[in-house]
């Protein structure tokens, strides 16, 4: 797990190596325990390392391969580069590391981009060919690491964090007004390739672009999900569905055990985490560390779940760490957890991380995680009402309803009477929802929120909180055969009971039935939803700062409204209005825009 970073020239000048160096010294806490540059010509490459697989200096990066002629800088995790290794090793390839990095390029040079489908893992790359000129940047099928890049005629450069970037100057920092439309609608995500400012782009998941000499990019889509079920797939009893989707997960949490320190577990309380926890003590291992924490209570709302993180802590005699956290020490953590968000986020649970990731830091380097259960299998509340609307073409409507933040009429009344939009999210979720490979609309659905929301909302939060520790987070349920599996699942299956019903039955052969049992509850972070006192005093003084003032995106006597009324205005999920747009003005001034 780490930072990379380059620069790509198409003009014949010389790459500038300070640019790198400044993107790559911007990512250090990424990469905590080393850096490395490599410049040739036109090209340039800065890493920053967490030391995760093979601790010694032979997997340091950037790693030349020069009997091949190749090198690559690589940020994740290949969780089956042992077995990739010996076939490659059966082919006459050499090795001189023991890592997932230098396993990447044999790969590469053995099978072209058919390489990626053989990758058992997360990861962003780029990798490079000496004679060719050609590089390649690549990331993994669910956008679990990070890719940003920026480009014009005359170069591109890229990084593992948008921050970066701009620590390389030269970006065009404008708002996209796209992507300001996906992040006041969609829940402040923004599908890639937007980002909130139009000079940086991301790549998609599941793509891979080739960067030719002159400047001619391409990007190839490599993996897609799909939610076709064969005739086989819909007799298949519920049994074998639940025994399956078990067997997939003990080998997904096994192969995340790969490391060469030790792995241990975010332990919210809820079925997710607490299965992971079953798992990997089922699956023998010892000494394993688990992390809870938890909020001060506002109104009558809880500030934590530890009653049953203590109880799978206990059950499984893991060592256990809470960390409670006072409002006021989680008020002096909202700029720097700001100042880490790659993307603006407004997840309440992004401080939840920063400050868990930090406790956890001290004692761990590599985590497993529950993010993606919900959108995998069937979860999230706003799925069921999706069942019932039969007819496709009322699909996208109805999606807008149970998750959209505010319809577009709305959106146009909040935004300064210059600022004229289209209807960019709306016309975004029509065109996924009209793709192939999804009939109905919950499936539609499922498949939007596990290939578009999953990625630019949980996974970047996480990624973006524990890397700033360098923690390495890893996510057993974003393993892609478990994935397609869980796809082609009938979803009644799924969304049955409250939810993840095959999953929960599959993990009573785990985890205690009371935490299977329990209302389904969410990190909980109050005082970030329900604004009061500090909180709400720190929300009004960034809308009424000066930069905010002569920013002008929205108009002043509807934010006024807000905040004098916050808990009135809330959006579809629960979540305040105001602190959405707070957040994004927190963001822009937190990175000097």
């Amino acid at each position: 797990m780490c930072g990379i970073a380059g620069e790509i020239r198409f003009d014949n000048n010389l790459a500038d190596i300070r640019a790198v160096v400044d993107m790559t010294e911007a990512q250090s806490r990424r990469g905590p325990n080393g850096e490395g540059l490599f410049s040739l010509g036109t090209r340039c490459f800065g890493h920053r390392r967490l030391s995760i697989m093979d601790l010694s200096q032979r997997a340091h990066q950037p790693f030349i391969d020069n009997m091949l002629g190749m090198g690559i800088v690589f940020n994740g995790a290949i969780y089956n580069h042992h077995e990739l290794r010996e076939e490659l090793k059966g082919a006459g390839y050499q090795f001189v590391s023991t890592g997932d990095t230098e396993v990447i390029i044999k790969a590469w040079h053995a099978w072209g981009p058919k390489a990626l489908d053989r990758f058992y893992g997360m990861f962003a790359f780029a990798l490079w060919e000496r004679e060719s000129g050609i590089t390649y940047l690549a990331r993994d099928r669910l956008g679990i690491k990070p890719l940003y890049y920026t480009s014009d005629a005359n170069r591109m450069r890229f990084a593992s964090a948008l921050p970066a970037l701009l620590k390389a100057g030269g970006v065009d920092t404008a708002l996209d007004m796209q992507a300001l439309h996906f992040y006041m609608s969609f829940h402040a995500v923004v599908p890639a390739p937007h980002t909130i400012l139009r000079g940086v782009r991301k790549l998609p998941p599941g793509s891979y672009m080739t960067v030719h000499p002159d400047g001619d990019c391409n990007i190839k889509e490599w993996w897609r999900l799909d939610f076709t079920r064969s005739e086989d797939d819909e007799k298949r009893s519920f049994e074998d569905w639940k025994s399956e989707v078990l067997s997939a997960l003990r080998l997904s949490v096994k192969r995340r055990l790969v490391s060469d320190v030790p792995v241990g577990v975010l332990l919210s309380g809820g079925l997710d985490s607490s299965l992971i926890t079953g798992l990997l003590a089922e699956a023998g291992t010892t000494g394993l560390r688990t992390y809870s924490i938890g909020f001060e209570a506002v109104d009558s709302e809880a500030g934590d779940e530890f009653h049953y993180s203590d109880l799978i802590a206990r059950h499984y005699g893991t060592v256990h760490e809470k960390l409670h956290i006072p409002a006021s020490d989680l008020l002096s953590a909202l700029p720097d957890t700001i100042n880490a968000m790659a993307e603006p986020m407004v997840s309440h649970d992004c401080v939840a991380f920063y400050l868990l990731s930090q406790a956890v830091s001290r004692h761990s380097r590599v985590v497993q995680s529950g993010q993606g259960a919900d959108e995998v299998f069937g979860g999230y509340h706003w799925y069921p009402p999706l069942t019932d609307v039969s007819d496709p073409s009322k699909g996208v409507e109805a999606y807008r309803r149970v998750f959209f933040d505010r319809t577009h009429d709305e959106l146009l009344g909040l935004l300064s009477p210059n600022l004229k939009l289209d209807d960019a999210s709306g016309q975004f979720v029509a065109s996924h929802f009209a793709r192939p490979g999804a009939d109905s609309v919950i499936d539609r659905a499922m498949r939007l929120d596990t290939t578009v929301m999953l990625v630019d909302d949980p996974v970047k939060r996480v990624d973006n909180m524990t890397m700033a520790f360098g923690l390495e987070a890893r996510v057993p349920f974003l393993d892609h055969e478990l994935v397609e599996l869980a796809a082609r699942i009938p979803a009644q299956h799924k969304i049955a009971n409250g939810g993840k019903y095959v999953l929960k039955e599959a993990a009573r052969a785990v985890i205690p039935a009371e935490v299977i049992d329990r209302p389904k509850g969410y990190f909980p972070v109050p005082a970030l939803k329900y604004l009061r006192g500090n909180f709400l005093h720190f929300v009004r003084d960034t809308l009424d700062s000066q930069a905010a003032r002569n920013r002008g995106l929205f108009r002043r006597d509807v934010v006024d409204r807000m905040l004098q009324e916050p808990d009135s205005h809330i959006t579809t999920l629960r979540g305040s209005k105001v602190w959405q747009i707070a957040l994004l003005e927190a963001w822009l001034q937190s990175h000097g825009l």
